[in-house]
């Protein structure tokens, strides 16, 4: 059973910085698509951002400029990194990686991330 596996939460102030990465588990194939999604207490789920193939990577226009996704260890294929700076209050959410394998959307458990002013 393919499991994503996700870590580098936690609270920071404002203007700090955390990495979050996601590793996949469980399957021989590499995903097509891996990426972020985030919650906030009553606010929808929005896309963070995706690493479809080095070129192309999408955001969510509230990231661009602050947020940078990475999936570039030759070495792993089934890892990706969110490296997020300039961090706002309003970025305070859950953050869930997904993977897109085999036409199936696998998801991780979430990890929090507080940002205080």
């Amino acid at each position: 059973q393919v499991h994503l596996v996700e870590s580098g939460g936690g609270s920071v102030q404002a203007g700090g910085s955390l990495r979050l990465s996601c590793t996949a588990s469980g399957t021989i194939f590499s995903p097509t698509a891996m990426g972020w999604y985030r919650q906030a207490p009553g606010k929808q789920r929005e896309l963070v951002a995706a690493y479809i193939n080095r070129a192309n990577q999408n955001y969510a226009e509230s990231v661009k400029g602050r947020f940078f996704i990475s999936r570039d260890n030759p070495r792993n294929d089934k890892k990706v990194d969110l490296q997020m700076n300039s961090l706002k209050p309003e970025d305070t959410a859950v953050y869930e990686c997904f993977a897109k394998i085999r036409g199936t959307d696998v998801w991780g458990q979430g990890t929090q991330v507080t940002v205080s002013s």
